[in-house]
């Protein structure tokens, strides 16, 4: 498993008419959480779509519990919990700083090679950075 946590505060444009956090704006979160769990790794992922590789989003799930508010600041736990192949599985726990959990999610996504719109295995380049930081699960 891989695991990062990823820092986010809350906007006043990203709350709705009740003070909440509009649900929509996870899926926001969750991807400034991968491309910074990319970064940490050593990947940019504009380098990756200039190489010719993008990561659509499959699937998209979420729980919610509590909600977020205008300037809290939240924690997003993510992690990749299997090495990709042609797909990448991402789970994500949002917490706020009073480390209550507010929801949890999880993404998939597809190597699709960008010239011919089809799914394509990870490129070795990035496999091996998976590999550097992943830890077996016990």
């Amino acid at each position: 498993m891989i695991e990062k946590d990823i820092k986010v505060r809350v906007r006043y444009s990203e709350t709705d008419k009740m003070g909440y956090v509009y649900y929509g704006n996870y899926a926001s979160y969750f991807e400034v959480a991968r491309v910074e769990m990319l970064r940490w790794m050593g990947v940019n992922y504009k380098d990756l779509e200039d190489d010719g590789v993008m990561m659509p989003v499959l699937e998209f799930k979420i729980k919610y519990y509590k909600p977020a508010f205008y300037d809290d600041e939240l924690w997003i736990r993510i992690r990749v919990h299997k090495l990709p192949s042609v797909r990448i599985h991402f789970t994500y726990e949002t917490y706020n700083s009073k480390d209550v959990l507010l929801n949890e999610a999880e993404t998939t996504l597809v190597f699709v090679d960008i010239k011919t719109g089809k799914p394509t295995m990870i490129p070795d380049d990035l496999m091996e950075c998976f590999k550097k930081y992943y830890k077996k699960e016990n």
